[in-house]
């Protein structure tokens, strides 16, 4: 019996954590308190030496910190944060409400290349979601939009950011698995897109079939003359615009690596918070206080990580997964699908931090010696095309993890900022075909690899 528990050791030390971790303490504590726990229980069992964690702060150190690409981690949620606090992204809300006026579902699908832009811009979900609420809500309610709709289009649209690069999620992904990030960038782009485009188009018909879920906005709003219009176009439309440009074109045309242009992105930030005569000091002291407390939170929760992942391998908990994959003799598309559903089933209890750092590093290179019979094949320019390809599959998935209830945390940030008379029932039920199109656009992805993988080799290929 002892020696059953013992070999099982690793599986308590992750049902142990999936417990905790419903406590709401702090992630970071939680895993390097699970850490040191079962480090210590695994000195006790003999399966581990306790002298062995001393070598933690090595693999923290000169593994996790000493990674220059998780320096735009902090670049790239100061140019989010300031975009949010100087109001560039109110402009340019208003602007895209002008442009689509006309077409069915205008506000909605306003929203919808709203988050698609500001994704391209921030990569902080938090701050995409509570932003877009406070923008676009009031306004979808005072023009009669079905409140369902509107909650639902603002937490799927707020959530792109978590795929669409410059996303912090990708960087993270990138360096626990020591992959490119800039083709991590090139190959999450058009899954990106198609989830917005699948967005758009569910929503452009949907308005059509039942055009009171959306009635269209009254001619008298927006710019009374042609010269209003044009100047609206450059100073609120145009400039966001460039922002993305500069800091996406910069990497894919090899002019600067990803932690260079987080630094132009912060840099652009705040120009355009100083053109739009909104820089001040309070505004630049608030965003740089905001943005080193978000780093804060997010190094503190690699270092638990780090000793999470170091324990739980150096107790058997990958040769025990890898051992389970073997006996099983299921196939790669089976283990592929159990993986997938675990991501997904996981998403509806935990964060994709947390997710990520713990499940990613452990089935990442069981994924990679799977063969999927030429499914994925060989792309020029794209070295181990089926780790990029698994990874944008687990980052397609972690984003339903923001709108699967009970923990959906977009939901929470939208519920948090709301007006009282929506209810959560009402954001739940807009939330079910926005989900319903997160998976249709992972089956894709799963069986057009296509999807991922010719951007990058058309950008990185000889």
């Amino acid at each position: 019996m002892l020696d059953t528990l013992i070999y099982f050791l690793p599986l308590i030390m992750f049902g142990v954590l999936a417990v905790v971790l419903f406590t709401g303490y702090p992630v970071a504590f939680i895993l390097g308190g699970t850490a040191l726990f079962f480090a210590v229980l695994g000195d006790w069992a003999g399966v581990f030496r306790l002298d062995q964690i001393q070598l933690v702060p090595l693999r923290i150190y000169g593994g996790t910190m000493a990674s220059l690409v998780l320096v735009a981690i902090p670049m790239f949620t100061f140019m989010g944060t300031m975009l949010e606090k100087s109001g560039v992204a109110t402009d340019l809300l208003e602007a895209l409400q002008v442009l689509l006026r006309r077409v069915p579902g205008g506000l909605a699908l306003s929203v919808t290349l709203m988050g698609t832009i500001m994704a391209a811009t921030t990569g902080i979900i938090g701050a995409s979601v509570v932003m877009m609420t406070l923008m676009a809500l009031p306004v979808m309610m005072k023009a009669n939009y079905s409140i369902p709709l509107a909650t639902g289009t603002i937490a799927a649209s707020g959530t792109l950011g978590i795929l669409i690069p410059p996303s912090i999620m990708l960087v993270i992904m990138s360096d626990l698995l020591s992959v490119p990030i800039g083709t991590v960038f090139i190959a999450a782009i058009v899954p990106g897109l198609l989830l917005a485009g699948l967005y758009t188009v569910y929503i452009f018909l949907l308005c059509r079939w039942k055009p009171h879920l959306a009635p269209p906005m009254p001619d008298d709003i927006g710019p009374a003359t042609r010269g209003e219009f044009w100047r609206m176009i450059f100073r609120s439309f145009l400039p966001p615009i460039f922002l993305i440009l500069a800091v996406l074109g910069s990497i894919f045309a090899g002019l600067a690596t990803p932690t260079e242009a987080s630094g132009v992105g912060a840099a652009g930030s705040v120009l355009l918070a100083w053109f739009n005569r909104r820089l001040d000091w309070e505004t630049f002291k608030d965003v740089c206080y905001r943005s080193a407390l978000t780093g804060a939170m997010l190094f503190g929760i690699f270092v638990g990580a780090t000793a999470f992942s170091f324990v739980f391998k150096a107790i058997g908990g990958e040769h025990l997964i890898v051992e389970f994959i073997e006996s099983s003799s299921a196939g790669p598309w089976s283990i592929l699908f159990v993986l997938m559903a675990m991501v997904f089933a996981l998403g509806f209890f935990f964060d994709w931090i947390e997710i990520t750092l713990i499940v990613l590093p452990i089935f990442a290179p069981i994924v990679a010696l799977l063969d999927f019979g030429g499914h994925v094949g060989e792309w020029s320019g794209v070295s181990n095309p089926i780790v990029i390809w698994f990874l944008i599959l687990v980052a397609v998935n972690l984003q339903t993890s923001f709108l699967t209830p009970p923990f959906g945390f977009a939901l929470f940030y939208l519920k948090g900022v709301s007006p009282p008379e929506v209810k959560i029932q009402m954001i739940y039920k807009g939330i079910i075909p926005f989900v319903a199109l997160q998976v249709l656009g992972l089956f894709l992805c799963v069986v057009f690899p296509a999807l991922v993988l010719w951007l990058p080799s058309l950008a990185l290929g000889d």
